[in-house]
């Protein structure tokens, strides 16, 4: 997959842009410069002590040199960062001829800048020594060498730099890459549990209204009517990762209106107070579940009758939702269902280990109490994927 947010970045900079690669050198060679005219400034003031024959060149021609050296040292590290160091067998010799070759015309770009400032006495001077034999001019020689000597670890050290600052920045665009495929893959983890719920949902409502068609005609109209309402919250609901408390608690209420339709004789539902719940946000969906567990398995194993209770509140700023209900006597709870990994699942995706849902028997009675941070603004609102602004609270 291709880093569409850099798509301008040439791959033969290593993951740097043309302008972080020209400035990270110019930077490096302006350092190199400086330091180099301070040094040998300080050098001749000692040799001048000594000699009065001008071992050292004067700063204008270092930094006509360090000018001149530039675009070879651009080439020189642009070709580095293109071969790399894989395989190593191959990469490593390439790279130290890289590195000869920069140092050995360091010398003669000074030759070029001494006689560019200097003039034909400079001009004359030098080709007196380049018509004599390096083995019977140490003085060339060794100057060259010198030379050298004291380029090859500066190209190495720059070489360390941009390399370097290259893989940074290799790696900063990595871990970028791979946080916003951890959001896509949470996002789409998300709506693949939503579409698990949906069709469960829908399933044990059109079970019930199937019940009241052949007894009671007009009551399964009615029951179609709300079916209709309820799943017109279920998919504006699957559309979004985080809805009002307020509306999850509403759409708790049609599904236990039409399960009391059946079950009138049987089920009894206790809600909180609209007026009384706190204005939260919490994941969509996330109570549905959790209320069609408390129908379903209460209902079973007996004929008795059925309290579904749901209940909130605030602990040290976290909600509590409970959602309970009476079982029968003697009963042998059930593992966890589709509906109790699917919340627990969500919970996990989207809070990162700072929300839990417990469920299991309490005497007659089944508990399930999910425990959430409060979100008091849209997570819509805050910016980031929606997910995200929650992992790091």
């Amino acid at each position: 997959m291709s880093d569409d947010s850099s798509p301008h970045i040439p791959s033969y900079i290593g993951g740097l842009s043309s302008r972080q690669f020209l400035a990270i050198v110019c930077s490096f060679w302006v350092f190199a410069t400086l330091s180099d005219v301070l040094w040998a400034y300080g050098m001749r003031t000692g040799v001048a002590r000594v000699t009065d024959v001008p071992l050292f060149a004067e700063w204008q021609s270092r930094v006509l040199q360090h000018l001149l050296l530039l675009p070879f040292l651009l080439v020189s590290f642009w070709a580095s960062l293109r071969v790399q160091w894989k395989p190593l067998w191959i990469a490593a010799p390439l790279q130290i001829i890289l590195g000869g070759v920069f140092s050995t015309i360091a010398y003669p770009a000074m030759i070029v800048s001494n006689i560019v400032l200097q003039g034909s006495e400079w001009h004359e001077h030098v080709m007196d020594h380049a018509s004599t034999p390096f083995y019977r001019d140490s003085t060339f020689l060794s100057f060259w060498v010198a030379s050298f000597v004291g380029f090859l670890p500066a190209y190495g050290f720059g070489l360390a730099l941009v390399t370097g600052l290259a893989l940074y920045t290799r790696f900063q665009k990595s871990e970028l890459h791979v946080a916003a495929l951890e959001l896509e893959w949470s996002s789409a983890r998300l709506a693949a549990l939503r579409m698990q719920l949906s069709p469960h949902t829908l399933f044990n409502l059109l079970h019930t209204i199937r019940g009241h068609i052949e007894w009671d005609p007009k009551g399964a109209q009615s029951m179609v009517v709300q079916l209709g309402d309820l799943l017109r919250r279920l998919l504006s609901a699957g559309e979004r990762d985080f809805s009002r408390l307020t509306d999850e608690l509403q759409f708790a209420r049609l599904y236990l209106e039409l399960q009391q339709r059946r079950f009138s004789d049987r089920l009894t539902v206790i809600l909180p107070e609209t007026e009384h719940v706190l204005a939260v946000w919490v994941p969509s969906l996330i109570l549905q579940p959790l209320v069609e567990n408390a129908v379903v398995h209460g209902l079973a194993g007996h004929q008795g009758a059925v309290r579904v209770r749901i209940e909130v509140r605030e602990d040290h700023e976290m909600l509590v939702i409970r959602v309970s209900n009476t079982i029968a006597e003697n009963k042998v709870p059930a593992a966890a269902g589709i509906g109790i990994r699917n919340v627990r699942e969500r919970l996990a995706v989207q809070f990162a280990g700072r929300a839990n849902l417990t469920a299991g028997p309490h005497g007659t009675e089944w508990i399930s109490e999910i425990s959430l941070p409060e979100i008091h603004d849209s997570p819509d609102r805050q910016g980031a994927r929606r997910t995200a602004p929650l992992v790091g609270a």
